[in-house]
């Protein structure tokens, strides 16, 4: 009795070769030959390729303001050409993880996917559940479905994609076995196969939607996913994000250091020996310059931190940003595009708790496991200050952060509250005006859902008509060297 894999394999054959006999093609001699002879094992058996297993893409590294739309399947004619359509008006190019054996009963339908500029890769022949195939069954699902990918289209798939966007090691070893560039599973689904709504569709995305990201749907389970284009680009529109085809956005990423090759990645250890550590808590810049430094804190999602990026562009301002660790190992690409717009990134633990809650044991490990993060997030390591959630603070925990490598801990002295959602923009403005001075410490905070994006280009606006400028928090606390600590921490 044949393996599942085998069978349908061989069924699959015995289609391939009546659709090939069809078309006239003189492969379907050799078809023939496969199916009909018993003698002769349409799986010949492979080896288990040895080398480096194929690069797993959930999404892209990328700061770019990109990201792709992908499909699973391949649906009826009619579903398929109002999809193409719908992807046409939005001028979406999109890229099509095609089952081989779907090609073959239908390779119009897949030259038609061509035509229309988008991009076909590999869904394995069957789209089966390959979780307990063997290594040479993955390896014949893959190269079978390239091959008839490439006898009907002409496309050569350089990514390969399983039906549930899993990755085992096989299918990884199998691809780079037929030099394939990556297994491909995605970031942003929006689990359309549970007859999601077209607008649930797209309110999905919209909450998920960030840099390099790659959206998965099916085109052969739910009709909704041709009506969520036009949430989907509406998305994508709203925040300033362009969809793209996948090679073009893996192309236009970066490649990712391992987190041992970047310098300063170790420049934060757990260290036991606290008790004398010096510390220094700064709270405010003495200067007689009329200089002022913005601080953000905490994380959100991209819509969010992407609105202050573009305020702070366009006002010309350079702010630190203390990031909640957690956030950013969802969504590193955040990070490094906060980075590459000229900002500073700093730690601010990571899950953001109340430091003076915790034990020296777990406020050390929060503090490292959040620089080794953040450093391999935004490739280079993070500026050596630290910033405790809440702002609270006592000298014992000061003296244990100190201990990890982080001597200057970076307090404010003006805050509006305004993580509190009742503050609205006004309040937060007033509050901001009310409290700045030559050397202040601004806090803000990125968390969605509250007003301060909205107040923050007032206030820009506001403290530069009074004379004050802006300066990074590492220029002003260089270009005057003293600052204010607190009298409450002794």
């Amino acid at each position: 009795m044949p393996s599942t894999a085998k069978y349908y394999r061989q069924v699959g054959l015995i289609i391939l070769s009546l659709l090939v006999l069809l078309t006239g093609c003189s492969a379907a001699n050799e078809a023939e030959t496969i199916t009909n002879d018993p003698n002769v094992d349409p799986d010949p058996v492979v080896q288990r390729y040895e080398g480096e297993k194929s690069q797993e893409i959930p999404y892209v590294y990328t700061g770019r303001r990109e990201l792709s739309l992908t499909f699973n399947g391949m649906g009826d004619r009619e579903t398929m050409d109002r999809l193409l359509d719908e992807l046409d008006k939005y001028k979406i190019k999109a890229t099509f993880f095609l089952p081989g054996m779907r090609v073959a009963e239908e390779p119009d339908i897949a030259q038609s996917i061509l035509d229309r500029g988008h991009e076909i890769e590999n869904n394995l022949l069957n789209q089966l559940d390959i979780t307990d195939m063997n290594y040479n069954d993955i390896y014949q699902e893959v190269k079978l479905a390239n091959e008839v990918i490439k006898e009907h289209t002409g496309a050569e798939p350089v990514y390969v994609r399983t039906r549930s966007g899993d990755v085992p090691d096989d299918l990884a070893l199998a691809a780079a076995h037929l030099g394939m560039k990556a297994v491909v599973s995605y970031s942003i689904n929006p689990k359309d196969r549970d007859m999601k709504s077209a607008e649930e569709i797209g309110e999905y995305v919209e909450r998920y939607i960030h840099r390099g990201g790659i959206i998965s749907l099916n085109t052969d389970i739910n009709p909704e996913i041709v009506e969520s284009i036009k949430y989907i680009a509406a998305a994508a529109e709203d925040i300033g994000y362009k969809l793209i085809p996948l090679r073009e956005l893996a192309e236009n990423g970066g490649v990712r250091k391992p987190l041992e090759e970047i310098p300063g990645y170790d420049a934060v250890k757990i260290n036991p020996d606290y008790e004398n550590a010096e510390y220094e808590l700064i709270y405010k810049v003495k200067t007689n310059k009329k200089q002022v430094a913005l601080t953000l804190d905490d994380w959100a999602t991209d819509k969010t931190v992407t609105q202050f990026l573009d305020i702070l562009a366009e006002k010309k301002v350079h702010a630190t940003f203390f990031l909640r660790a957690r956030g950013v190992v969802d969504n590193p690409n955040l990070a490094r595009a906060i980075i590459e717009e000229g900002h500073d990134v700093a730690n601010h633990t990571y899950t953001h708790p109340v430091v003076t809650s915790l034990t020296a044991e777990e406020l050390q490990k929060e503090i490292v496991t959040a620089h080794e993060v953040m450093t391999e997030a935004i490739q280079q390591q993070p500026l050596m200050l630290f910033r405790p959630p809440t702002g609270a603070i006592d000298a014992q925990s000061a003296k244990v952060i100190a201990a990890t490598g982080y001597e200057h801990i970076a307090m404010y002295d003006v805050t509006a509250m305004d993580w509190d959602v009742s503050h609205s923009a006004d309040d937060i403005v007033n509050m901001v005006m009310d409290q700045t001075e030559n050397g202040s410490i601004i806090l803000l905070h990125i968390l969605d859902g509250i007003h301060s994006v909205e107040a923050l280009p007032r206030i820009i606006d506001q403290l530069r008509a009074k004379g004050y400028t802006f300066v990074s928090l590492v220029d002003l606390m260089e270009q005057n060297k003293t600052w204010i600590n607190s009298d409450e921490v002794k």
